[in-house]
């Protein structure tokens, strides 16, 4: 082995390091959203046992969908919880650089990443491909179990705290809660007259047939990145 090339000594050293890095973040989030599960199953009886005297229609189900994904249903909304999986660095225009957690070790940067988004379970339930879903959370964890989340409501956790604790079931469970409620809040709106007020043939015989008019929660609003920094 003594002849390896300067590329080839590279590549050692890259699948010694920073593979073996990407690896390690990988089971960290793994394990994360094991624990996830975990928590999401304990909100349901919590929950549930709450709410024993009231419609059944608003209680909550959790379903496991597969390693990477799984779901809560809370009365006319469901959150899907969407692990990746691949491993992501942050751009260097990213704020998150001028920490001094990034500054004193740039490898804190690889995070795994699970995506909270939120729909209508109608949408599922009468297959209407075309309605739409908003991600309304994002949670980051790094090597160190150390993590951060972008999402509404979670302005305890964004990137200026990433490094000052590890991800655990107490903090998930204040994630989740975070997001149920403001999905709970985020309304369907009504469709603005002028986008509706057309509509085809075909489309109508869909709509006849299984109820395919297009939905969302605010269709016609643009759900820009600063909502989602700003708890607002």
């Amino acid at each position: 082995m003594a002849g390896n090339s300067q590329a080839e000594k590279k590549i050692i050293a890259t699948l010694s390091s920073k593979s073996c890095l990407k690896q390690e973040v990988y089971d960290n989030t793994l394990e994360t959203f094991d624990t996830l599960k975990d928590v999401l199953q304990e909100i349901t009886v919590d929950f549930n046992s709450q709410l024993v005297e009231r419609d059944e229609r608003v209680r909550l189900e959790y379903t496991d969908n597969g390693v990477f994904v799984t779901q809560l249903r809370v009365a006319a909304d469901i959150l899907i919880f969407s692990m990746h999986t691949n491993i992501f660095e942050f751009d260097r225009d990213h704020k998150i650089w001028e920490t001094e957690y990034m500054k004193n070790d740039p490898t804190n940067s690889y995070c795994g990443i699970i995506s909270v988004y939120n729909f209508l379970v109608d949408s599922f339930k009468y297959n209407r491909m075309e309605d739409l879903g908003y991600l309304i959370a994002r949670i980051f964890i790094n090597k160190n179990h150390h993590f951060f989340v972008e999402g509404k409501r979670q302005a305890g956790y964004q990137y200026k705290n990433f490094g000052k604790a590890e991800i655990d079931k107490n903090i998930l469970r204040k994630v989740i809660a975070n997001a149920m409620g403001y999905s709970l809040e985020f309304d369907l709106l009504v469709p603005p007259y002028e986008n509706v007020k057309i509509a085809s043939v075909s489309h109508l015989t869909e709509k006849i047939s299984i109820s395919r008019l297009k939905t969302g929660k605010r269709l016609g609003f643009r759900f820009n990145s600063d909502d989602v920094l700003e708890d607002k």
